[in-house]
Protein backbone atom coordinates (compact mmCIF):
# COMPACT_ATOMS: atom_id res chain seq x y z
CA UNK A 1 0.00 0.00 0.00
CA UNK A 2 1.33 3.43 -0.91
CA UNK A 3 -0.04 6.23 1.20
CA UNK A 4 1.34 9.45 2.56
CA UNK A 5 2.12 9.37 6.28
CA UNK A 6 2.60 12.78 7.84
CA UNK A 7 2.97 14.49 11.20
CA UNK A 8 -0.42 15.30 12.68
CA UNK A 9 -1.48 18.78 13.66
CA UNK A 10 -3.85 19.84 16.43
CA UNK A 11 -6.65 20.04 13.85
CA UNK A 12 -6.30 16.29 13.19
CA UNK A 13 -7.01 15.25 16.78
CA UNK A 14 -10.79 14.88 16.64
CA UNK A 15 -10.89 12.64 13.57
CA UNK A 16 -7.73 10.77 14.66
CA UNK A 17 -9.35 10.06 18.04
CA UNK A 18 -12.38 8.70 16.19
CA UNK A 19 -10.10 6.41 14.17
CA UNK A 20 -8.43 5.11 17.32
CA UNK A 21 -11.78 4.64 19.07
CA UNK A 22 -13.03 2.53 16.17
CA UNK A 23 -9.77 0.56 16.04
CA UNK A 24 -9.77 -0.05 19.82
CA UNK A 25 -13.48 -0.81 20.19
CA UNK A 26 -12.81 -4.43 21.20
CA UNK A 27 -9.21 -4.10 22.36
CA UNK A 28 -8.66 -6.04 25.64
CA UNK A 29 -6.94 -3.17 27.50
CA UNK A 30 -9.55 -0.52 26.69
CA UNK A 31 -12.37 -2.95 27.44
CA UNK A 32 -10.76 -3.48 30.83
CA UNK A 33 -10.03 0.16 31.74
CA UNK A 34 -13.22 1.85 30.51
CA UNK A 35 -16.62 1.19 32.08
CA UNK A 36 -19.37 -0.17 29.80
CA UNK A 37 -21.55 2.86 30.56
CA UNK A 38 -21.03 5.19 27.56
CA UNK A 39 -18.05 3.06 26.52
CA UNK A 40 -17.77 4.38 22.95
CA UNK A 41 -18.02 8.02 24.03
CA UNK A 42 -15.49 7.53 26.84
CA UNK A 43 -13.10 5.66 24.53
CA UNK A 44 -13.13 8.36 21.85
CA UNK A 45 -12.66 11.12 24.42
CA UNK A 46 -9.82 9.21 26.09
CA UNK A 47 -8.10 8.85 22.72
CA UNK A 48 -8.50 12.60 22.11
CA UNK A 49 -6.97 13.40 25.52
CA UNK A 50 -3.98 11.14 24.86
CA UNK A 51 -3.52 12.49 21.33
CA UNK A 52 -3.63 16.08 22.60
CA UNK A 53 -0.81 15.23 24.98
CA UNK A 54 1.15 13.38 22.27
CA UNK A 55 0.85 16.25 19.76
CA UNK A 56 2.22 18.61 22.42
CA UNK A 57 4.95 16.33 23.82
CA UNK A 58 5.88 13.86 21.11
CA UNK A 59 5.07 12.69 17.64
CA UNK A 60 1.70 11.79 16.14
CA UNK A 61 1.72 10.32 12.65
CA UNK A 62 -1.38 10.00 10.48
CA UNK A 63 -2.27 8.90 6.99
CA UNK A 64 -3.60 11.74 4.84
CA UNK A 65 -7.12 10.28 5.07
CA UNK A 66 -6.74 9.83 8.87
CA UNK A 67 -7.56 6.12 8.52
CA UNK A 68 -4.34 5.31 10.39
CA UNK A 69 -2.86 6.98 13.47
CA UNK A 70 0.17 6.42 15.70
CA UNK A 71 1.57 8.32 18.68
CA UNK A 72 5.07 8.17 20.14
CA UNK A 73 6.40 9.95 23.20
CA UNK A 74 10.10 10.64 23.73
CA UNK A 75 11.64 9.66 27.07
CA UNK A 76 11.88 13.27 28.20
CA UNK A 77 8.14 13.88 27.79
CA UNK A 78 6.27 14.89 30.90
CA UNK A 79 3.11 13.37 32.29
CA UNK A 80 -0.16 14.81 30.97
CA UNK A 81 -1.17 18.12 32.56
CA UNK A 82 -3.13 17.86 35.79
CA UNK A 83 -6.39 18.77 34.04
CA UNK A 84 -5.85 16.00 31.48
CA UNK A 85 -5.02 13.50 34.23
CA UNK A 86 -8.24 14.42 36.00
CA UNK A 87 -10.20 13.90 32.78
CA UNK A 88 -8.50 10.53 32.24
CA UNK A 89 -9.47 9.45 35.75
CA UNK A 90 -13.04 10.64 35.18
CA UNK A 91 -13.28 8.71 31.90
CA UNK A 92 -12.06 5.54 33.61
CA UNK A 93 -14.54 6.01 36.43
CA UNK A 94 -14.45 3.33 39.10
CA UNK A 95 -11.85 1.37 37.13
CA UNK A 96 -9.27 4.14 37.37
CA UNK A 97 -7.96 3.14 40.78
CA UNK A 98 -7.49 -0.45 39.63
CA UNK A 99 -5.72 0.66 36.44
CA UNK A 100 -3.40 3.09 38.20
CA UNK A 101 -2.44 0.46 40.78
CA UNK A 102 -1.53 -2.11 38.10
CA UNK A 103 2.21 -2.68 37.91
CA UNK A 104 3.64 -2.96 34.40
CA UNK A 105 7.37 -2.99 33.68
CA UNK A 106 8.99 0.42 33.34
CA UNK A 107 9.88 1.49 29.83
CA UNK A 108 13.60 1.05 29.25
CA UNK A 109 15.62 4.12 30.06
CA UNK A 110 16.14 6.36 27.03
CA UNK A 111 13.36 4.80 25.01
CA UNK A 112 10.60 6.24 22.89
CA UNK A 113 7.17 5.04 24.05
CA UNK A 114 5.15 3.81 21.05
CA UNK A 115 1.96 4.76 22.88
CA UNK A 116 -0.63 3.79 20.30
CA UNK A 117 -1.35 2.81 16.73
CA UNK A 118 -4.70 2.14 15.14
CA UNK A 119 -6.18 1.65 11.69
CA UNK A 120 -9.83 1.85 10.69
CA UNK A 121 -11.26 -1.62 9.90
CA UNK A 122 -11.88 -0.82 6.23
CA UNK A 123 -8.15 -0.03 5.85
CA UNK A 124 -6.89 -2.96 7.93
CA UNK A 125 -4.91 -5.72 6.25
CA UNK A 126 -3.71 -3.46 3.44
CA UNK A 127 -0.34 -2.48 4.89
CA UNK A 128 -1.33 0.88 6.37
CA UNK A 129 -0.41 -0.13 9.93
CA UNK A 130 2.96 -1.44 8.77
CA UNK A 131 3.60 1.75 6.81
CA UNK A 132 2.92 3.84 9.88
CA UNK A 133 5.09 1.61 12.08
CA UNK A 134 7.95 1.86 9.57
CA UNK A 135 7.64 5.66 9.39
CA UNK A 136 7.53 5.90 13.20
CA UNK A 137 10.62 3.72 13.59
CA UNK A 138 12.44 5.71 10.92
CA UNK A 139 11.65 8.98 12.73
CA UNK A 140 12.81 7.52 16.05
CA UNK A 141 16.01 6.17 14.45
CA UNK A 142 16.91 9.69 13.29
CA UNK A 143 16.76 10.96 16.86
CA UNK A 144 19.47 10.66 19.47
CA UNK A 145 17.39 7.90 21.11
CA UNK A 146 17.40 4.81 18.86
CA UNK A 147 15.18 2.60 21.05
CA UNK A 148 11.40 2.20 21.04
CA UNK A 149 9.24 0.29 23.51
CA UNK A 150 5.54 -0.49 23.66
CA UNK A 151 2.86 -2.53 25.35
CA UNK A 152 0.10 -4.47 23.70
CA UNK A 153 -2.71 -6.56 25.09
CA UNK A 154 -3.61 -8.22 21.80
CA UNK A 155 -1.72 -11.43 20.91
CA UNK A 156 -1.94 -10.85 17.14
CA UNK A 157 -0.26 -7.46 17.61
CA UNK A 158 2.75 -9.24 19.11
CA UNK A 159 3.31 -11.00 15.78
CA UNK A 160 2.89 -7.72 13.85
CA UNK A 161 5.47 -5.94 16.00
CA UNK A 162 7.86 -8.90 15.83
CA UNK A 163 7.78 -8.65 12.02
CA UNK A 164 9.06 -5.08 12.47
CA UNK A 165 11.91 -6.16 14.75
CA UNK A 166 10.41 -5.75 18.23
CA UNK A 167 11.12 -8.44 20.80
CA UNK A 168 9.00 -9.37 23.80
CA UNK A 169 10.80 -8.43 27.01
CA UNK A 170 8.01 -9.14 29.47
CA UNK A 171 4.55 -10.67 29.69
CA UNK A 172 2.26 -9.45 32.46
CA UNK A 173 -0.82 -11.45 33.44
CA UNK A 174 -3.24 -9.05 35.14
CA UNK A 175 -5.61 -10.76 37.55
CA UNK A 176 -9.15 -10.36 36.17
CA UNK A 177 -7.67 -8.31 33.35
CA UNK A 178 -5.82 -8.63 30.06
CA UNK A 179 -2.39 -10.01 29.35
CA UNK A 180 0.08 -7.25 28.49
CA UNK A 181 3.20 -7.86 26.39
CA UNK A 182 6.05 -5.38 26.74
CA UNK A 183 8.20 -5.13 23.62
CA UNK A 184 11.38 -3.26 22.62
CA UNK A 185 13.34 -2.58 19.48
CA UNK A 186 16.88 -1.22 19.21
CA UNK A 187 17.19 0.80 16.02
Amino acid sequence: MTTNIRTAAAGDITESARTLAIAFENYPWTRWIIPEDDYAIRLERLQAVYLTHAVEQGLVLVSDDLAGVAALLPPESSEPAEALQAEIADLMGERGELVFSTQLPQHPEKSWNFATIGVRPESAGQGLGSSIIEKALKRASLSSIPRVSLETSEARNVRLYERHGFVVTHRTEIENGPTVWTMVIEL
